[in-house]
C-alpha cells in the first residue's frame, strides 16, 4: 500500500506561536468569588446540622438520674455548685 500526501504540510515552527506578540501574566485583574445569600444560608444549615450529627447520643436514664439528684434538695450545696461553675468555666474557657 503506498500513502501519498495530499497538499503542502508546514513545518510546526520552533518558539513562538504566530500573532502572539504579548506577554503571559501582564494583566493586573484578579479573579473574585461572591455567595449569594441563599447560598449562605444552606451553607450554614449543612454546618449546623454537621454539628448535629457529631453531638453525642443522649443517655436518657443518666438524665434521669441527675434530674433526680437535682430535685433533692440536699444534693444542691455550695460545693457541688461550685464545681459545677468550675467546670462551666472550664468548658467556655479552654
Amino acid at each position: 500500500m503506498t500513502v501519498n500526501r495530499i497538499g503542502y504540510v508546514e513545518p510546526i515552527p520552533s518558539g513562538k506561536k504566530p500573532g502572539r506578540s504579548e506577554q503571559v501574566g501582564g494583566n493586573d485583574k484578579s479573579d473574585t468569588i461572591s455567595l449569594s445569600a441563599q447560598a449562605k444560608e444552606q451553607a450554614e444549615k449543612y454546618q449546623v446540622l454537621e454539628i448535629i450529627r457529631s453531638a453525642p447520643e443522649l443517655d436518657e436514664s443518666r438524665i434521669s438520674e441527675l434530674r433526680q439528684k437535682i430535685d433533692d434538695p440536699s444534693y444542691l450545696n455550695e460545693k457541688i455548685i461550685n464545681a459545677t461553675a468550675d467546670k462551666i468555666l472550664s468548658a467556655w474557657f479552654a
